[in-house]
């Protein structure tokens, strides 16, 4: 890990443990509780090595069976004791925890080629990345309920390097694998864990409800292509919260489906809440999009601590992507070194085919984002909405954003085909943001 990771990864720790022994502080611990289940197993029960040579796939399915069809009062935990266990890819089940001790670490085979597929998401009507079907997850669960990934910061090792080399040769014959994906469930919780290399996207909650996820370190280096920290898609009451991620791609980026598909699909992204959250990124921090077909509301970002970064905020669509993005409040972020502070653009991202409807335009409205303070931010922000369809109720609020230490020129901000409201914005924001004079919020009203 970069000795500045690393830095920032244990200062996140000792914030996390400080904010976690605080009643002042808001968590979303009661959305999903920790279970103690008393029925409990040891993936060493069924032949597993921890010798990090040793294949455990046939350990981890039967041990998983066992928790399936035997149905314990109150769930199994099955324990992960200290060591390198190597394993395909394997599913998880409902009523289980997954936990993993200190020095315990579960590594992915790099064997691609024999890597199951399933079929694509329909919100998405194909492999993100390429058509047809996708690998599954290496740590997958669907139609499960009451699922807890937890320990003493062990480890999840998907070694991704095989395939971000296949993506970069050009050599994919389809999507690559997330390192955990969880589809039509409820009630996940994933905490206390380290998440590191994974192939693709790192933790993927699709059409799910009731998921918090806290006390995680997200790890992948930054050249590592598409490697999302956390991808809430079409999935509501999310917590992302006390965690430090640092990848090659978003943060935390919240989808809801692909173009046509998703807009067919028509299952949005709500009740998200992302606090607490600390990392570095070549690409976003926080970012809604581009996939937000399906509807993007009520979305909740705060105390949000970034640095060396591509963009801070990024609101992204497109035009044929129809849906909608409202109803987000982001507030308390710190940005030390960004390409770019703030970024809300109509035109980002790519298509699944060219069935997409050109007149299917989004809509972005009621945009808060307030208490925003940045150092070292070459350009402070750009909105950039569409002409058939302007973002309105923008609102931009005590916000700081400069160009760095030394007294230089700053870039001014890019705006077009957008409403809205600005107060103690520095530099000062375009001509298209009505000045306020109230002291701390925008006094326009949301169209």
């Amino acid at each position: 890990m970069h000795r500045s990771a690393f830095s920032h990864s244990i200062i996140c720790f000792i914030f996390c443990i400080i904010c976690s022994s605080s009643a002042d502080v808001d968590t979303c611990s009661g959305l999903v509780p920790m279970k103690n289940r008393y029925d409990k197993i040891s993936i060493t029960d069924f032949g597993g090595v921890g010798d990090g040579r040793t294949l455990n796939t046939k350990a981890f399915r039967e041990a998983i069976f066992r928790i399936q069809h035997l149905k314990r009062i109150g769930g199994t935990l099955l324990y992960i004791p200290p060591g390198e266990y190597l394993t395909e890819s394997f599913n998880l089940t409902s009523h289980m925890t997954l936990y993993l001790a200190r020095g315990a670490v579960i590594k992915a085979t790099q064997d691609t080629a024999n890597w199951p597929l399933i079929s694509p998401l329909p919100s998405y009507g194909r492999g993100r990345e390429l058509p047809g079907g996708r690998y599954i997850s290496f740590i997958h669960g669907d139609n499960l309920n009451d699922v807890i990934i937890t320990g003493e910061n062990g480890t999840i090792d998907g070694q991704g390097n095989v395939w971000w080399n296949m993506w970069r040769q050009r050599t994919l014959q389809f999507t690559r694998p997330s390192l955990v994906e969880f589809m039509n469930s409820k009630h996940i919780l994933i905490s206390n864990v380290i998440f590191k290399n994974s192939p693709f996207w790192n933790i993927h909650p699709v059409y799910c409800s009731n998921v918090v996820i806290q006390y995680v370190t997200i790890l992948a280096p930054r050249d590592s292509p598409n490697t999302d920290g956390v991808d809430p898609d079409s999935s509501s009451h999310v917590c992302i919260e006390d965690s430090y991620i640092s990848t090659g791609d978003d943060m935390v980026a919240v989808k809801s489906g692909w173009d046509e598909y998703g807009i067919a699909y028509g299952r949005a992204s709500s009740e998200i809440t992302i606090r607490r959250v600390s990392g570095s990124s070549p690409f976003a921090g926080i970012a809604i999009g581009s996939e937000t077909s399906g509807g993007v509301q009520n979305i909740l970002a705060e105390h949000i601590n970034l640095y060396d970064m591509g963009i801070g905020v990024h609101l992204k669509t497109n035009i044929g992507r129809g849906g909608y993005i409202k109803n987000i409040n982001i507030s308390n972020v710190y940005i030390d070194k960004a390409r770019t502070g703030i970024k809300i653009a109509g035109d980002v991202g790519d298509h699944p085919d060219e069935n997409f409807n050109p007149n299917a335009l989004p809509v972005v409205k009621n945009v808060n984002i307030r208490v925003v303070w940045g150092d070292n931010v070459l350009q402070p922000g750009l909105i950039r909405g569409l002409s058939g369809s302007p973002f309105t109720g923008i609102c931009l609020s005590n916000i700081n954003l400069n160009s760095g230490t030394k007294p230089r020129k700053t870039a001014p901000w890019l705006c077009s085909d957008v409403k809205g409201a600005a107060v103690g914005v520095s530099p000062w924001p375009c001509a298209e943001l009505a000045s306020s004079h109230q002291t701390g919020q925008c006094s326009t009203p949301f169209a």
